[in-house]
């Protein structure tokens, strides 16, 4: 089981989630996870289309220990990492919880892969 950690600035187009996305090579994923206050974003749910869409609040995204945490992320959402961490804790929900690429920037993007 994959899990697409992803943080984006609001307004960002699908096309450039997607850039992120594809730049990783993933055979593919199950899992979009991000944070609580991008849940309606509309390139997060297009690409969560079909697949499980969990969103955390910041505060539970912030008790993650992550390799890259930011301090802009931090003063924009309340935590340090949005992709790592939403990675992270949706990985733990299925049995796992292993941080497997970091954070990667796209344009308005962050995206991590945990298994």
């Amino acid at each position: 089981m994959t899990v697409l950690g992803v943080g984006i600035e609001p307004g960002t187009p699908l096309a450039h989630l997607q850039e992120a996305v594809d730049a990783l090579a993933l055979a593919g994923f199950d899992v979009v996870a991000t944070i609580s206050t991008r849940a309606t974003e509309p390139a997060v749910v297009a690409l969560a289309a079909g697949r499980t869409l969990r969103t955390y609040p910041a505060s539970e995204l912030d008790t993650v220990d992550v390799p890259s945490p930011s301090a802009v992320v931090r003063r924009l959402t309340g935590t340090g990492s949005v992709a790592e961490a939403a990675a992270v804790l949706a990985a733990r929900e299925r049995g796992g919880g292993v941080l497997v690429t970091p954070k990667q920037r796209g344009h308005g993007v962050t995206v991590a892969v945990a298994r």
